[in-house]
Order: structure tokens, then sequence, then C-alpha cells
């Protein structure tokens, strides 16, 4: 009845998001309409106008606040927001574009719903009526022309059929309808100068080199950097050090740089290649042997520290409830933590300080970490995050060499002698155990009190080559419990029954 009542995202295109507080802030969506309709559905894309953004991030910078990273992400960022007054704060602003449903109102044409949505205060969409193929060519490179001129980023035209009837004629397909084609503009590209080539380490331990660049402006920002992806990019493309580079968008969002101008490639620039050690630890580093990327092998990189410690404190690992993401980082925020080693070493008081941790939440922590002290080693080699050893890897080394010092003293071949133990997984362990950083966590650990032994008896192989079925409810103990006995003689548990099953075991 031509009041506002509901506001949603498309979501996966069947459930959205509910986001009718935020969109009550924004100023271009009109309350209520002139005409009082029973029901009126409208689409629309709420964006971020470069403006805005611009200031914002300045005002983000001298508040030593990280910088958004686009309009776009910007703009979905702030209608997602809890509180509808972040939401207000971002002046986001909307245009709409479709008429999706007119309760009492009939119409033949898109332009008439469009015109109509307007006279009813929605912030519409510009477009045009045309007719024939050189109009619809001529107008497409015209706003391409103009495009810097809208106060949004776009990155094409959309050409619609006008007659909802021919519309209904035409039909859609499950992905997209049949009566429009969006026509995307080539990416903005322009030149720029490599002035340094820098390595950052991700929470995974991944080196991510990135060119920094002379500033260029590009899709309505200022670049001063690009990605590199990987050494296999930086070599394919043979990028240097003061080389002049072209640099574009991709999808208008994400610098890159499409070709390096060789001609102008001034004397005695060397190629690029990513450090032989972490930028961060000084750690050696390792090249995924499935993959391009370069990783730091460090088991106490401060790069990685908040990742290692969630993996270490997470339920398959040492199992510490209460040590989630959140605590972790308050906890490291704090100085309390740097490694697994330090949870150890903490007291309640301390604890109790962090902010939404009471003095009984310290206190149920403190002894959660205690308690996982005792758990098996089995635990503990899938908690060290070493690459290639999962769960089940760690059980069977655990369960084989009975001790973390016997496994460390392991060599390739006692490794690969395991089942399901490859010279991949074993070259790995290898590498970890040799590293100064793994040796003093282990130190810690073992000062702390950390058991570093398994509970299991060894590893017997009167069940290897064996697969087993396990379904219902066994007698004598949990299915968890007959896969760990199975699995320390060798055999291996299975999901589903298939040809190369040997025994159901039917409780």
């Amino acid at each position: 009845d031509g009041v506002f009542v509901r506001g949603a995202t498309r979501g996966d295109g069947r459930v959205g998001e509910d986001v009718t507080e935020n969109l009550r802030t924004v100023r271009s969506i009109p309350m209520t309409l002139p005409e009082k309709l029973p029901r009126l559905i409208v689409r629309g894309e709420v964006y971020m106008a470069r403006s805005v953004f611009e200031t914002i991030n300045a005002k983000r910078e001298l508040e030593g606040k990280p910088l958004m990273a686009n309009p776009r992400n910007a703009a979905a960022g702030s209608l997602r927001q809890l509180d509808p007054k972040i939401c207000a704060q971002r002046q986001l602003d909307i245009a709409v574009f479709n008429l999706q449903l007119a309760e009492g109102r009939e119409f033949t044409s898109h332009a008439e719903t469009i015109d109509y949505l307007a006279s009813q205060r929605f912030k519409v969409i510009p477009h045009k009526t045309l007719r024939g193929t050189s109009e619809i060519q001529t107008e497409i490179f015209r706003i391409n022309d103009e495009r810097m001129d809208y106060p949004f980023d776009i990155d094409g035209a959309v050409v619609k059929v006008n007659s909802l009837s021919d519309r209904t004629i035409l039909g859609s397909t499950a992905k997209f309808p049949k009566w429009a084609v969006a026509y995307k503009y080539p990416p903005e590209k322009k030149y720029a100068t490599v002035t340094d080539i820098v390595v950052q380490v991700g929470r995974t331990g991944v080196l991510t080199p990135k060119a920094v660049l002379t500033p260029v402006r590009l899709a309505g920002t200022t670049v001063t950097n690009a990605t590199l992806h990987n050494q296999d990019f930086i070599t394919e493309k043979d990028i240097r050090i003061g080389d002049t580079v072209l640099v574009q968008k991709a999808g208008e969002i994400i610098p890159e740089i499409v070709e390096v101008l060789k001609e102008k490639r001034p004397e005695g620039t060397q190629p690029y290649h990513l450090p032989e050690q972490c930028p961060v630890c000084g750690a050696p580093v390792a090249r995924d042997e499935d993959g391009a990327h370069i990783r730091c092998t460090g088991a106490e990189c401060p790069a990685q520290r908040l990742r290692h410690l969630v993996h270490f404190a997470s339920r398959d690992a040492m199992d510490i409830e209460g040590l989630g993401p959140a605590v972790v980082e308050n906890l490291v925020g704090a100085g309390l933590v740097k490694g697994p080693g330090d949870l150890y070493h903490l007291n309640a008081e301390d604890v109790a300080q962090l902010e939404r941790m009471g003095k009984k939440s310290a206190e149920n922590l403190v002894a959660a970490i205690e308690r996982s002290k005792g758990n098996d080693l089995s635990r503990l080699l899938f908690a060290f995050g070493i690459r290639q050893v999962g769960q089940k890897a760690g059980k069977v080394l655990a369960a084989r060499f009975g001790t973390l010092d016997a496994l460390m003293a392991a060599s390739e071949e006692e490794l690969t002698a395991v089942p399901d133990i490859g010279g991949i997984t074993a070259r790995s362990l290898l590498q970890w155990f040799q590293s100064p950083q793994s040796i003093h966590l282990i130190d810690t650990l073992r000062e702390a009190g950390v058991n570093l032994e398994s509970h299991e008896e060894p590893v017997g192989d009167q069940l290897a080559g064996k697969i087993f079925v396990l379904t219902g409810t066994l007698e004598r103990f949990t299915r968890d419990e007959a896969g760990a006995m199975i699995e320390a003689q060798g055999g291996k548990v299975s999901g589903s029954v298939s040809k190369k099953t040997s025994y159901v075991v039917a409780g």
C-alpha cells in the first residue's frame, strides 16, 4: 500500500538476506510512494559513489584504520552491517533497474516501467530506447566513452528487448533471460613502472609477490601495486624491477600486469626469483609438490601465528575447548601468546583481563589447556600442521613409532614403509623436524609437560592390505574405536562398500 516494508539481497537466487533496516538509511529509496498500489516489487543495485569511497578512505587513513579495497566491496560490506548506524555513515546510493511486480497496474514495455518507477520517486538507472543494431552499437560506444563521468563504476552495458510481450515469447534459460544481453567493456589499460617487488606471507604460509608501481589512475582509483601471483607468473612474463608494464584491473577491481614492454627495459635488470628464506621469520621455503605455491616452513612464523594457534587448538587436533579464533586473536593481541608452547604457561588471572573473558571462562580455558597435555601423540602430530600430515597420517605414525622421539629419528625409508605414508609426506616430515623453529616448539611443549607418546600399542600388520566397512551399532566399542583398532593393525576403514572391500563389520 505504498509503504516500504522489505528489502533483501538476491542471495543464491532463492534465499537472500533481510537488509530492510539498512536500506532505510539509503536516502534515494522512497519510504512512501505517491501511488498506493497493493504490492510493488522493484530490483536495483546498491552502490557507493566513487567520491564517497575516496572520502571514507581518506578519513580511515588519518585514523590509522585499514583502507577499503574498492567501492564495490565497500558497498556490499556496508549493506550487510549489523548496525544500521554504520550503514548510514557509508552514504550508500541505489540505481533501480527493473520492475518485478506491480499489482493493479499493466505495462506494455520496459521503458514504461522505468518511467513509472521514476514517477514514484525511485532513482532509476540511466536508459534509452533504441531501434536497430547501429543505434545500439553507437550507444554502447558512447557509454564507454563517458563511463568515468558516472558517479559509480561500471563494467558494461545491458541491452534489453523493450516489449514485455516479446520477452514472454523469448523466455529464459535456467541461468539467464533470452531477451537481454550484457556487453562487457574491455578493461582500461595504462603504463606504469615496476619500482620494486615485495613479498608478503599469508596465514597459510604462502609467499605472494607484489609489484610496487608508479601511481597510475585506473577505473576510478589510483593503483600503486599489482599482485604477481607466484614465481611461475613472474617467470612466464619475465617481470623485472625497473620494467615498464601495461596494467589493467581484472574485473574492474584487482590490478594486474598484462604485459612487459621489453623494448623499454633498462640495462642491467635481473630476472626476479622469490627468496629461499621466509622474509618474516627466515625459515627455509618449500615449493608445493602439487602446485605453484611456495610456502614458509617455519613452525613459529609470526605471519602464520593466528592460523597455527587456531589449528593447534581445534577439535581434531589438541581439542582445547573455548580456544576459538576470537580468543586466540585476543591472546595474541594482548601479547600473552606467541606460539603453542605459550598456551601452557597461561594463568587464569591474566586471561580474565581479556575482553569478553570473565573469571569463570578464564578458569575453564586454562583447565581445558591443562587437560590437553594428556592427549595422544596422534593429536599432537596433526596439531603441528605439518603439510601432508592429516588426522589419519597422524594416527598411523603415532601407532607405528610410539613416541615423538622415535618418529623424529626415523629415516625416509622407514617412513615410507608405513602404510599410507608416501615419499612426499615423508620428505615433508623430515624437513619439518629438521627446522630450528620446529625443534624449539617441541622443546617448549616437552618442558610444559605435553605428552609426546602414543597411547596405542605399536602398529602391527595383521590386517595390512585389508579394507573394512563398519556399519550399525557395535556392542563393545564405538565405530571410531573399532576403526582405530583396525588401523593399528595396518588395515584401512572405508565409509562405503566397493569391490575393494575385504570385510563388512555389521553391528
